[in-house]
């Protein structure tokens, strides 16, 4: 697993961020999403390795890198702070302009670093979301159903994180478990060395807090200034964005270059349950806008 990778625990502006680095193409940064970590790529990184220079990061709260406790407007965990340290990142390694691909959580900031950062991303891949704001916007029972984390997580701490600490095992599964074909094997004990850590689920709390509060507040001022990137938009047949989104003519709104969508015959963990398509389509989009 992420064989001849470097590991790596970066200086930024506000703390540490740790990554695993491969390759020697063009840079292509990879963001994980919820409850997980730069781990979820590691059956896709290595062999996307042949062809970028691959950097796989934890997400600030998340795996190993740092944690900052919050305040009332959930500032530190806004997408636009968690985006920064990601410029930064790719900065110190070197890279002044870059690709993105970031799946769930993961594709919240990479769509935010590149409506703040414009001339360092130079193509866009999004895996299984839409845009908060229009997620949050086109909210109904279906929905509500399916994701109802978003619901219990933005709930005013310490409640979810009492919860959720009572029996962290049993949350991952849960939320693991939304996708019964995802092979992640003993990658989960990983998952949850990290994620069982009070401060790590109170960070990942407040990344959905954030989601509800300070971020919508961005995404709003922002709603009309659309991207001059191409995006990528991959989505799983089986899972709520693929039942219940129109991915690419929602994403279509937000830029003015040609938006690429492909189903997956996956739920929402797609890298992990269907690595060898993931490679094919990053891999012939990003090389494609070389």
């Amino acid at each position: 697993m992420f064989k001849g990778f470097k590991k790596k625990l970066i200086k930024v502006r506000k703390g540490k961020i740790f990554c695993r680095i491969k390759g020697d193409g063009p840079p292509l940064l990879l963001l994980h999403g919820y409850p997980q970590t730069h781990l979820m790529w590691h059956k896709t990184a290595p062999e996307l390795s042949k062809y970028f220079t691959i950097v796989a990061a934890d997400l600030r709260g998340y795996g190993d890198s740092f944690v900052l406790k919050s305040d009332k407007k959930h500032k530190n965990y806004s997408k636009r702070e968690m985006a920064k340290d990601m410029v930064q990142l790719m900065e110190k390694l070197g890279f002044k302009k870059f690709f993105v691909a970031g799946h769930d959580r993961g594709g919240r900031v990479a769509h935010r670093m590149a409506r703040d950062h414009r001339k360092k991303i130079l193509a866009l891949s999004i895996l299984d979301i839409c845009p908060t704001l229009d997620m949050y916007e086109k909210t109904d029972m279906k929905f509500a159903k399916g994701y109802f984390h978003w619901f219990f997580l933005i709930q005013p701490a310490p409640l979810p994180e009492k919860m959720i600490i009572a029996n962290p095992k049993n949350w991952l599964k849960s939320r693991f478990n939304r996708s019964p074909e995802r092979g992640f094997g003993n990658i989960e004990k990983e998952y949850l060395r990290s994620f069982k850590q009070t401060k790590r689920i109170y960070a990942s709390c407040e990344d959905y807090r954030a989601a509800a509060t300070i971020d919508l507040e961005h995404d709003q001022k922002d709603r009309n200034k659309k991207l001059n990137i191409p995006i990528q938009v991959l989505w799983g047949k089986k899972g709520v964005v693929g039942k219940q989104f129109n991915s690419v003519k929602i994403w279509k709104k937000y830029t003015t270059k040609k938006v690429y969508g492909a189903e997956i015959n996956s739920e929402h963990f797609i890298p992990e349950e269907r690595p060898k398509q993931t490679i094919k389509h990053l891999k012939n989009f990003f090389l494609k806008h070389v």
